[in-house]
């Protein structure tokens, strides 16, 4: 037992254990106990690296009942180190009310950190890093969801998200609504694993690819930001006009649409379709 308890807020591997760092092994083998999100899964990392601690329980929606338990040890001296399932702890996991209860009882928190899936997606997404914001996972109701989708809609910055296999459908699909078909994304999956894989296009094309495609793995979704309000103000006419004098000057139909639709924010498909009316 440590003389002053100490909360470590241990980052672990999203995927690839190799990328667990010394320091944060090292962390889990000196502290008296291992606050999990799941004991399970927590157990196959500890077991890896042969590490055998007490662990404790850490979940949501039960955090402040656990976090009581935690909070003893540590006001007892004890030192606890908190990891999730993968990843951050607090980021988009479990963690934060026990964090904010610390501070509030003057135990020190200190962070080990590690591999961030929403990073990692940014890094590799080929869409603007210099400024993004993390949403992480879309409210589950249909009326919050699109509050808000249409609140960060017109944010200029790059947006990033999670999401589970089963729901990427109907997320890119209410995205396609909120943002326009012709908003660029990238969906990175797997990230660390065997099946690492970036699929880029727009909404409208990534729709269509899953309309044919199964969604396996997890997912992180980056968004660019909205086009200038400027460029919002076009109608659909003036973005057909537009996608007609880059044909005249010698561009593909498709890809004249396809660049009309980004800079203009329709949809190719609107478009394309106006294009062929005339």
């Amino acid at each position: 037992m440590n003389d002053t308890g100490k909360l470590y807020v241990v980052g672990t591997p999203i995927g690839n254990l190799s990328d667990f760092s010394p320091r944060g092994i090292e962390t889990l083998e000196s502290v008296d106990y291992i606050a999990a999100e799941d004991t399970r899964v927590s157990l196959r990392l500890l077991t890896h690296f042969g590490i055998k601690k007490p662990m404790l329980s850490y979940y949501k929606p039960h955090e402040a009942e656990k976090s009581a338990k935690i909070l003893a040890l540590l006001a007892e001296g004890n030192s606890v180190a908190l990891v999730s399932d993968a990843g951050m702890p607090c980021i988009s996991d479990p963690g934060v009310y026990l964090v904010q209860k610390c501070y509030e009882q003057g135990t020190p928190v200190e962070v080990i950190p590690s591999c961030n899936a929403a990073i990692a997606a940014v890094a590799i997404s080929g869409i603007d890093t210099m400024r993004f914001a993390f949403e992480g996972f879309l409210p589950v109701d249909k009326k919050e969801r699109a509050k808000r989708l249409e609140e960060i809609k017109t944010l200029p910055h790059t947006l990033v998200f999670y999401e589970a296999p089963h729901k990427l459908q109907k997320t890119l699909g209410d995205m396609q609504t909120a943002f326009g078909g012709a908003r660029y994304c990238a969906l990175c999956r797997e990230l660390t694993k065997i099946h690492e894989e970036v699929i880029r296009g727009t909404l409208d094309e990534l729709c269509a690819y899953y309309e044919q495609t199964e969604p396996r793995g997890e997912y992180v979704i980056v968004v660019e930001g909205a086009p200038p309000q400027d460029a919002e103000t076009l109608t659909l006419e003036q973005a057909a006009e537009y996608a007609k004098q880059l044909v005249l000057g010698g561009e593909k139909m498709s890809d004249a649409c396809k660049k009309a639709a980004k800079e203009t924010g329709w949809s190719k498909q609107e478009i394309y379709k106006l294009v062929l009316s005339d």
